[in-house]
């Protein structure tokens, strides 16, 4: 995956009446779709059970990039990606075993991404890089979409970046949480390659051409 940009839209705020029709606006110009889960047990919201995800994971003409804010990760994520994401991300504040959970993602032949929320440090998940395809920094509070974007995580991201850079595994270094155009050039700046955008992008009045635009701006301000 390298450092290329991906641009990940989230259908969180995206019309839930016709989600295969929303997910068509974007599919042209995206790289993923963001597929947001909450249980509202590890986060104070709820989005989708586990089989209308299935049913979005068919539909999708894009592949899925599950980010589950869900407790019993270590149960729950194998399950995703036994059932056709392209990859799963689990926090790790939800997990008991990251190492085995990580491995049995990858067994079930999904990519595996690991989250970490805004109070947690990244030196808390260095030992688990080089296992990983994806590291996402949340920019906001997992559990509502709309938040503002929290600037003082682009130091966490810059460290992230720098360890990356240093090793032998290149994860995408993502970043989810108010991301819009005048945020994404600070993200990329400070070296996140791969973007959510919800608000950003279903809010405004051509989705297509705001994921156009966001990828142009990170692709213009990236620094690996």
């Amino acid at each position: 995956m390298g450092n290329r940009i991906l641009i990940n839209p989230s259908i969180l705020n995206a019309n839930f009446d016709d989600l295969e029709g929303e997910i068509e606006r974007v599919a042209k110009v995206s790289d993923q779709l963001h597929l947001d889960i909450m249980d509202n047990k590890f986060v104070p919201n709820f989005t989708f059970h586990f089989k209308q995800a299935l049913e979005i994971i068919a539909f999708s003409k894009l592949p899925v990039d599950a980010h589950l804010m869900v407790e019993d990760a270590d149960v729950i994520a194998p399950k995703y990606a036994e059932n056709g994401c392209e990859s799963v991300t689990f926090h790790f504040e939800a997990a008991n075993n990251v190492k085995q959970t990580i491995s049995h993602i990858k067994s079930n032949g999904s990519k595996v991404g690991l989250a970490i929320k805004p109070g947690t440090k990244f030196a808390q998940v260095e030992e688990f890089i080089d296992e990983l395809d994806l590291l996402l920094i949340m920019t906001v509070e997992p559990g509502f979409g709309g938040q503002s974007f929290m600037t003082d995580q682009m130091e966490k991201v810059s460290q992230a970046r720098a360890f990356i850079n240093e090793g032998k595994a290149f994860p995408l270094l993502q970043v989810d949480g108010g991301i819009s155009e005048s945020t994404i050039e600070t993200a990329a700046s400070a070296g996140a390659n791969c973007f959510v955008a919800g608000s950003a992008v279903y809010k405004s009045s051509d989705p297509a051409e705001t994921i156009v635009k966001l990828r142009s701006l990170a692709s213009n301000s990236f620094r690996g």
